[in-house]
């Protein structure tokens, strides 16, 4: 009985994973494009995809390069971009944590958006899940999101400036925080922080080297924090 339950939350993660296809395929092609068009080489590109395996800062990272940022800054900003990882990873202890530490290490690698925003509501919707169900549930979701970013990537890197242009596929990028952060502002915090980090990203992007971005996430983070610390307080009162 018990690995039927995994058997089906695993197939309800590919379920809720696949839609996720229809943005992380083009936005590996960009990815792909723009770390040819930075001058990289094929491994190069495949290493940042397979090794970061985080398309927000992949794009910051090799967009700086290029622009010749110094390192501290390349480095400072993709950090910056990847601080939601922790954030992601303290909010799904609750319900992995009991796992096996290498099992959790890899969950950890696959730790994405799209492996969080769905994880994250289906275990809210069904607290009745065993860790082992939702830990079926998790890979899952990620198995039509990993594979497909590295075939994309690949695609994208190949195909380099040879892609036609009227794809448009840097829709992708946008889109796809969309489709994970609108379910998510559940709460007030969720709500400011989005606001202020999109506000600050507007009115900071003359900044050199997207330090702008930088500054924004700061500031939204904070200005998250400070929204929720605020709503303990008066709860507990």
């Amino acid at each position: 009985m018990a690995r039927s339950t995994r058997a089906e939350a695993f197939r309800r993660g590919v379920g809720d994973g696949a839609p996720f296809l229809l943005v992380v395929a083009p936005f590996g092609m960009v990815f792909g494009v723009i770390g040819v068009e930075a001058g990289l080489n094929l491994a190069e590109v495949m290493g940042f995809s397979i090794f970061v395996i985080a398309g927000a800062s992949q794009l910051a990272a090799v967009q700086l390069m290029a622009e010749g940022a110094p390192l501290a800054v390349v480095l400072a900003t993709a950090l910056a971009i990847n601080l939601r990882m922790a954030m992601y990873s303290a909010a799904l202890a609750p319900h992995l944590g009991s796992l096996p530490m290498g099992r959790r290490g890899v969950m950890a690698y696959f730790l994405v958006d799209q492996s969080f925003a769905a994880s994250v509501l289906e275990f809210e919707r069904r607290p009745e899940m065993s860790v082992e169900d939702k830990a079926a549930y998790f890979f899952g979701v990620i198995a039509p999101v990993c594979l497909p970013w590295y075939v994309a990537t690949l695609a994208g890197a190949l195909l380099g400036t040879g892609l036609p242009p009227g794809w448009g596929l840097d829709f992708a990028v946008p889109i796809t925080f969309l489709a994970v952060i609108a379910p998510m502002l559940r709460t007030t915090a969720h709500v400011v922080a989005a606001a202020v980090s999109v506000v600050g990203a507007l009115a900071l992007s003359v900044l050199p080297w997207n330090l702008g971005l930088l500054a924004a996430a700061l500031a939204a983070m904070a200005a998250g924090a400070a929204v929720e610390i605020a709503a303990e307080r008066r709860a507990v009162r």
